[in-house]
Order: C-alpha cells, then structure tokens, then sequence
C-alpha cells in the first residue's frame, strides 16, 4: 500500500480505505479462484494496482466519462481506477465468468457504485463509451477493430476519446498501423520501481 501512497499521496480516506481493502479481498479470492499468479499475490500493489494507475498518471478522467475495461479479469485496470474516479462509470467485462465475478464481488465489498460488470465477449458489448481500457489482453491492431464500435463521438476530455492499454516490450510493429493517431508513454517516467523499466501505456484515439 505504501506504494500507491507515494506516488498518489492526496488520496481521500474514503479511497485509502478501498484501495487498502484490496489485499485481503483478493488473497482470499485468489485461495479459490486463480485471479491472480500464486507466487504474484504478495505483489499485488506493485505489479497489479500501481501498474494499472498509470492510466491515472497519463490522463484525469473528467466526471461523467464512461470507460469500458475490456479483458478484465479480476479487476485490472478497471478496480483501481473506479477508485481513483468516483464519479466516472466503469463497464468491466469478461468472457471469463468466474474472474468477473471476483470483480464483481470485489468492487461490491469495498463499495464502487460506479463499476458494473459483465460476462460477454467484447464483441457482444454494443453500448458506446469515451474510453476503452485494457491490460495486455490481445495485439493492439486486434484490439482496436473489436472496440472500434464502442468508442463514442461524444467528447468530454482533453484527451480525445479512444482505445488506452497497458503493454510490455517494443510497440513498434503494433504502433506501425496507428503512426498517426498514436502516442506510447513509458511508465518509467511516472513510476520509478525496475517492475516498470519496459511497461508502457499505449492510447490509440478513434
């Protein structure tokens, strides 16, 4: 948790309680349903929570933005953010019924009224959104032509609307198609930990 407050240290208590909360919930989740690595849980803040704010570093949602965390698994970067913005609506979604339920169960537990949950395929999910995020969940050229559909024309943000994920490595040959609508940070400018020396978040606008 100490991570999460260095490097956003004006949490209000309300947040600092959910955000320290999270441990316990998904541990005990993780002794029953595989969420997360076994060797990884003791990681949870830097590997899982922290690397999903580095969304929040790269933008500040505005109240009222909706936002779609495609892939979710078990709540990653969906949770962490619905944290950090209350008053921005998560749609999570998985195919995968047991991890979303673990999201549900979890973002329930620790009280986001902001987060709702579904099991589907992204490709059933029809409603629009400002933004799509996701955690390395497929290629990012595969990525934007399933949510292409799902990126509203409504603009609310600084940031024009589109598609934010969290990847690993060298982006170039999944950029090359996006040249010009593209930008790569990496983490490493936020966060200083050698976890994030490769990990980037890449926003694709749509």
């Amino acid at each position: 948790m100490d991570v999460i407050r260095k490097y956003f240290p004006n949490l209000s208590e309300k947040q600092a309680a959910q955000f320290e909360a999270l441990y316990d919930l998904y541990y005990d989740w993780n002794s029953k349903i595989n969420v997360i690595s076994r060797k990884d849980i003791e990681n949870l803040y830097l590997h899982h929570v922290l690397h999903s704010l580095a969304i929040a570093k790269y933008i500040k949602f505005k109240p009222g933005t909706t936002i779609m965390d495609m892939g979710c698994g078990g709540g990653f970067p969906g949770i962490p953010l619905a944290i950090m913005f209350p008053e921005v609506k998560f749609h999570l979604v998985d195919s995968i019924g047991k991890k979303v339920r673990v999201a549900a169960e979890i973002a329930d537990s620790i009280g986001l009224e902001n987060v709702r949950t579904s099991h589907s395929r992204a490709e059933e999910i029809k409603d629009k959104y400002s933004f799509v995020v996701s955690r390395a969940v497929m290629q990012l050229p595969e990525l934007v032509k399933i949510c292409r559909k799902n990126i509203s024309k409504e603009q609310n943000n600084a940031l024009p609307n589109g598609i934010i994920c969290l990847k690993g490595g060298d982006m170039t040959a999944e950029t090359s198609p996006f040249r010009k609508c593209c930008e790569v940070v990496e983490i490493k400018t936020w966060f200083d930990e050698e976890f994030f020396k490769d990990k980037k978040v890449v926003y694709v606008q749509i």
